[in-house]
């Protein structure tokens, strides 16, 4: 197994990080910058800032929060929300994003998936699946967009199989039927995903406690473990989630 990495999530709204669940029912969770900083200091691999009302609000992605965090940071930056463009995608990175995460705009518009990676690489693109149950999809799992608000009648899997072949370089699945909810990664959901591609997979949604960020890396098939609300609250440290995998055997950078 590859070393496990760490990546917070900051949701940006209004220039605060806000956390909800289910997609919904969203909470102000502080200051962007001031995590950022703190998060790096604790031992985070990775940070990931979305722009959570871009793609809604049919605007691209707040370029002034992308340079104020990446100022503050010398770890990779995965920035998303809003991107819908090759110019979107260039203005991101020039602010300090060290990587893009599209979405919507990929669903809408498979073929910015294959000029991204020929102009940018693979490194530099992150495709971000957002799936719910769905008995009628041959995975079970539908694709969704628009931050869950727009199911797609399409299979996730099949989504992020397709995103590999065009030159996705990480895939970040986030289930609508975990997020926030601190009950556990969607491991069905993730390891689906996993066992379909073999670039990086993030587990996203729903880590609450310790055994989570182990279950998600051995059990979800994910090299990369996100989460945002835990951590914003300070519920638990990266320094302790660390601690933790290690002791249960796998390798990670402390």
């Amino acid at each position: 197994m590859n070393t496990i990495k760490i990546m917070p999530c900051l949701d940006l709204k209004e220039g605060r990080v806000v956390k909800g669940v289910n997609f919904i029912n969203i909470t102000d969770a502080g200051d962007p910058v001031e995590h950022a900083a703190f998060y790096q200091s604790e031992g985070a691999d990775q940070l990931a800032i979305l722009d959570i009302s871009a793609t809604r609000e049919k605007r691209s992605t707040r370029l002034e929060w992308v340079h104020t965090v990446s100022s503050v940071i010398t770890i990779p930056l995965t920035v998303g929300g809003g991107i819908s463009s090759l110019q979107d995608i260039e203005a991101v990175l020039e602010a300090g994003a060290d990587k893009v995460s599209i979405s919507s705009a990929a669903v809408n518009n498979p073929q910015l998936v294959d000029e991204a990676a020929r102009l940018w690489g693979p490194d530099k693109l992150t495709i971000a699946v957002d799936g719910r149950r769905n008995p009628g999809m041959v995975s079970g799992f539908e694709l969704v967009v628009a931050g869950g608000t727009m199911p797609l009648s399409r299979d996730a899997v099949d989504w992020a199989r397709e995103c590999q072949e065009r030159g996705a370089g990480v895939i970040l699945p986030t289930s609508m039927d975990g997020d926030g909810t601190r009950k556990g990664y969607d491991l069905e959901f993730t390891r689906s995903i996993a066992d379909a591609v073999f670039i990086p997979v993030v587990a996203s949604g729903g880590a609450g406690e310790l055994e989570h960020f182990y279950e998600g890396a051995v059990q979800g098939g994910a090299e990369i473990l996100l989460a945002a609300s835990v951590f914003h609250y300070r519920t638990l440290s990266i320094r302790q989630v660390k601690e933790f995998l290690r002791d249960k055997g796998l390798q990670v950078n402390l």
